[in-house]
């Protein structure tokens, strides 16, 4: 198992949780957050026993987003560097959506869990999680034009997808802070809780109840819906009847099957 600057992952029976463990720093990302992120995915992916992820952070703030303090100057210094530092930028923002890009591309569902600050970069990583929900304590904000930037890790992809397009407008464009009722009433949340414990254990427990589902039925179901974006019915429909065709047939099929004449609850093994 690895070790981590900034993450700490537990297990716990099928469910991982990936801790943003900054909390002196209020979770801001620096360089170690940028460079351990996709390990500790990659590493949570590849443990079989795990078949559901929450994300969630120690200490009073998710995230305060980019650590401008460790990370601004080289953003500065890039864009005014001719040529080459705009090589080096462009470079950086490649490898700092990649870092992102490893949630969204995750086999196994990864719920949210959010509290106190999400800000800037915290946009960008929760979009890129499938289910997100939040105390009531929550302020997010699309901070970036506040700061004389684009966002440019994925917030602008992939909120539209979540939420409706004046509301992505608006935010963006105002870097206005909102709070969780705002969130939860446009989608971006899906429930609001009373506070950090809470929405970390409400995270824990759906979590838990997707793990009690057939892996191979839930990993299908993700890489369906990931499928369907952007494309027609017909196209998803096309897709989902060829994956089943694929897949359908397994020791997890007979297990539901048995467990239900059975009247007892199933025991899948991802098989």
């Amino acid at each position: 198992m690895a070790t981590y600057e900034v993450f700490a992952i537990d297990r716990h029976e099928h469910v991982g949780t990936l801790w943003l463990a900054n909390p002196e720093r209020r979770n801001a990302m620096g360089p170690a957050f940028w460079d351990e992120l996709p390990r500790a995915i990659a590493e949570i992916d590849a443990d079989d026993g795990v078949r559901a992820v929450v994300l969630a952070a120690r200490g009073p703030h998710f995230t305060v987003g980019l650590d401008l303090k460790s990370m601004g100057g080289g953003i500065a210094e890039g864009g005014a560097g001719g040529v080459a530092g705009r090589r080096r930028l462009l470079d950086m923002i490649a490898r700092l959506q990649g870092s992102v890009t490893a949630v969204a591309r995750c086999s196994k569902p990864v719920v949210a869990a959010v509290h106190g600050y999400c800000i800037g970069g915290g946009i960008d990583l929760i979009t890129a999680c499938d289910v997100r929900i939040a105390a009531a304590d929550a302020i997010f904000s699309i901070r970036e034009t506040r700061m004389a930037m684009v966002a440019d890790v994925g917030t602008l992809q992939r909120l539209p997808q979540i939420v409706a397009k004046g509301h992505v407008a608006e935010l963006a464009f105002t870097g206005d802070d909102f709070d969780a009722e705002r969130a939860r009433a446009i989608g971006l949340v899906n429930s609001v809780h009373a506070d950090q414990n809470a929405v970390v254990d409400a995270a824990h427990a759906m979590a838990a109840r997707v793990a009690a589902n057939s892996p191979l039925a839930v990993t299908g179901t993700k890489k369906v819906l990931a499928y369907c974006e952007g494309k027609s019915v017909e196209d998803g429909l096309e897709y989902v009847a060829a994956w089943n065709a694929a897949f359908v047939a397994s020791e997890d099929l007979g297990e539901a099957i048995s467990a239900f004449f059975e009247k007892r609850t199933p025991r899948f093994r991802g098989r």
